[in-house]
């Protein structure tokens, strides 16, 4: 029978010493980081009170307001930390939902196989088949905006892609010499499929994690700038990005400000994502069953 690797002390150092060794990872960790611990301590950090409307409108960056102020007199400043804060907090609900959900799915299709395979992956299919925005703005204009209809939207769009690398790795994985073993030894098919099958199939889902987040603040601030995300007068970077281009020739730094924030969130997490990639890919590698 083949052996497979089994984590050890020395691979976990080897894995994490794998992911310091990768600079984009190592960034986009140490940004993140920041974007969080800046989102978290909003409350505290901000300068002035989102929702104050005391300021001048549409004054340019100072020292007292370092990008500006609003169409309403409000720190933009502020209200992007507090925006940040909604965003990120879709992003990772989203991202954990849909993960165990699409995990899930692809578990008991990737293993079970046969008709559970093909009803599973006909239903995955279906939600491809629409675009994910298009998708997201009908179902949010169903239920209705706020913060629990956007992340249930945004999940669903989301399931799809973690069942599909999960069940791939399942099935890659189900017939490897440590399974059969285990099926030989009277283990049961759920024991089986948790205990051993689960952990040795994640690395796909855990990449696909902080893609999922990523795309989660892209699609949140594009449902925002529509007017289907947070209601006003909650900041939302969407939203504010919507009102920056209104007023893009009177004060361009505003949507500028909030554009650049988007992107840098956006980097942060596709460099978090590569970091993984290389981490998890290498550990997918050493895993591999030697005949």
């Amino acid at each position: 029978m083949g052996r497979c690797w089994v984590p050890s002390r020395g691979s976990t150092v080897r894995r994490s010493a794998g992911f310091r060794g990768s600079r984009a990872g190592t960034l986009g960790a140490g940004l993140m980081a920041v974007l969080l611990l800046s989102s978290l301590l909003a409350p505290w950090i901000a300068p002035h009170a989102p929702l104050d409307q005391s300021f001048g409108i549409l004054q340019q960056p100072s020292l007292s307001h370092p990008f500006g102020t609003d169409e309403l007199g409000r720190d933009v400043f502020s209200r992007v930390l507090h925006g940040l804060r909604a965003s990120l907090l879709v992003a990772v609900a989203t991202a954990v939902l849909a993960g165990l959900v699409g995990v899930f799915l692809g578990l008991i299709a990737g293993y079970l196989g046969g008709w559970v395979d093909a009803v599973v992956m006909r239903l995955m299919d279906m939600v491809l088949a629409f675009p994910a925005m298009l998708l997201a703005v009908v179902m949010v204009a169903v239920m209705g905006g706020g913060l629990v209809p956007l992340i249930i939207a945004l999940t669903v769009v989301g399931v799809p892609p973690y069942a599909r690398l999960t069940r791939a790795a399942v099935i890659s994985i189900r017939e490897r010499g440590y399974v059969t073993a285990q099926r030989a030894a009277g283990a049961s098919t759920p024991d089986i499929m948790a205990r051993t099958v689960l952990p040795n199939s994640l690395g796909g889902a855990a990449v696909q994690f902080v893609v999922a987040a990523s795309t989660a603040v892209l699609t949140e601030s594009g449902l925002s700038f529509l007017g289907l995300g947070l209601p006003p007068p909650n900041p939302a970077l969407g939203a504010m990005l919507a009102a920056g281009n209104d007023n893009l020739f009177i004060a361009p730094w505003y949507a500028l400000a909030i554009g650049l924030v988007i992107t840098v969130v956006v980097v942060a997490l596709d460099l978090l994502g590569s970091g993984l990639q290389r981490q998890f890919g290498a550990a997918a590698r050493r895993s591999a069953v030697v005949a």
